[in-house]
């Protein structure tokens, strides 16, 4: 009874009601034009006072309501209302307009079912209530008989007024059960009629990727911008600190690498937070260092921070293409970052061409008691370079020798087409 009571008039089933109630009131403008259109045909002044011209100006006005529906903006209004007041899962519902004419077929379809299921539960719902509370309350108020509510005359009879409010109550519960089998019955067929089609599902699988790739991207940019330079300046300031009064002049010098180190990293960060909150392609609007603009200064600020140094470029960075140029630079500065942080050795640096590629070998030899990490975390770097490789379609292999030389050695094609965006995730 408790089960029964709950699907009738619980918190679902009035939600669903509301729903029901909601599309007879979006049916209402098309039965005021389906009136205009049967009154005349019938020769009738007033079509609202008689129950079938009532229900053909609904039929007329249903038609209405599909051509209607055919608006774009149709699905997204109609799911809205279904997932605040159906329960029904949101993931099984499509966002957005429809984008073929199946999908429009079904919303649609969708629109005047619930216009019309609506529109005769509203009718229902404003007739039979007051008719009800009247035979239950007959009983109590003999006044009611003689009133002017034209009940029907077998209520002047005693057992009929023994049985009104029976009768009431029973017609009260019916309401309920139509209620609750019409919108149980939408509540199943939204899935179907507003759900996404494979075309919805492609375009939703293909945003998700373009939204993951440029979230990548952003993460692979603070990672090696952010995190080298926090590498780089805690160094300098460590080691700033332990010559503080006995070599002024490098004192001097960290603090001015310090100060280049930071300018250039709020820079990038600032491009890319500016990115994060307009929500625009990294591609475009990235910081983009390449190895013709900065190099040196990499290298610089690097051996400011205390790590030796020894680079040999072959080529010149100029005629390296700009793509390729900056994950380029965004490689050596991973390589120099974890040098400073897990070695301590000196790096040896070579940048020149290998066929039709841009080789990039970063060595150093393997600490015997390896560097404390200048900061917590990371982790990520390594994977980092290989991205960057793969996706430009190169290679990229990092790791010990049996001489004990820890190598990074990658490959970026200097020729051949552009590549046309991230690999789906």
């Amino acid at each position: 009874m408790r089960r029964a009571a709950r699907a009738l008039f619980g918190r679902v089933a009035r939600r669903r009601w509301v729903h029901l109630i909601l599309g007879g009131a979006l049916a209402m403008p098309y039965v005021l034009v389906g009136s205009v259109v049967v009154g005349p045909l019938v020769g009738a002044d007033d079509v609202f006072t008689d129950l079938p011209l009532q229900l053909l100006s609904f039929l007329v006005g249903l038609p209405l309501a599909a051509v209607t529906a055919l608006f774009p903006l149709t699905r997204p209004m109609s799911v809205a209302a279904v997932r605040a007041l159906c329960s029904v899962d949101g993931g099984a519902l499509a966002d957005g307009p429809p984008r073929s004419r199946a999908a429009r077929g079904r919303t649609v379809a969708w629109f005047t079912l619930h216009l019309g299921l609506g529109g005769v539960l509203s009718g229902m719902t404003l007739a039979l209530p007051p008719f009800a509370v009247a035979l239950i309350a007959l009983p109590l108020f003999p006044g009611l008989r003689d009133s002017k509510l034209a009940l029907p005359g077998v209520l002047q009879h005693g057992w009929a007024l023994v049985l009104a409010p029976v009768a009431g109550a029973l017609m009260l519960v019916a309401l309920a059960a139509v209620a609750a089998l019409a919108s149980g019955l939408l509540a199943r067929w939204a899935p179907a009629l507003l759900g996404p089609t494979p075309a919805d599902r492609l375009a939703a699988a293909e945003a998700r990727a373009a939204d993951l790739a440029v979230r990548n991207r952003l993460a692979r940019e603070l990672h090696d911008s952010v995190g080298h330079a926090l590498s780089a300046v805690t160094l300098q300031a460590s080691a700033a600190r332990r010559v503080l009064d006995s070599d002024p002049d490098f004192v001097r010098e960290a603090l001015a690498a310090i100060e280049d180190t930071t300018r250039r990293t709020v820079g990038e960060l600032d491009a890319v937070l500016g990115v994060l909150r307009e929500a625009g392609d990294a591609s475009d609007t990235a910081p983009a260092p390449t190895l013709a603009d900065d190099l040196d200064g990499l290298l610089r600020r690097t051996r400011a921070a205390g790590l030796d140094v020894s680079a040999r470029v072959d080529l010149d960075p100029a005629t390296v293409p700009p793509l390729v140029s900056r994950e380029a630079y965004r490689i050596v500065q991973e390589a120099l970052s974890n040098a400073l942080k897990h070695a301590g050795t000196p790096l040896g640096l070579r940048l020149g061409r290998d066929g039709d590629a841009l080789r990039v070998t970063a060595e150093n030899a393997l600490p015997a008691h390896p560097v404390a990490p200048a900061r917590a975390g990371g982790g990520h770097g390594l994977s980092g370079v290989a991205d960057r490789a793969r996706l430009l379609g190169g290679s990229a292999t990092a790791g010990a020798d049996d001489s004990g030389v820890w190598r990074l050695d990658v490959r970026l094609p200097l020729t051949g087409p552009a590549p046309k965006g991230p690999p789906a995730p």
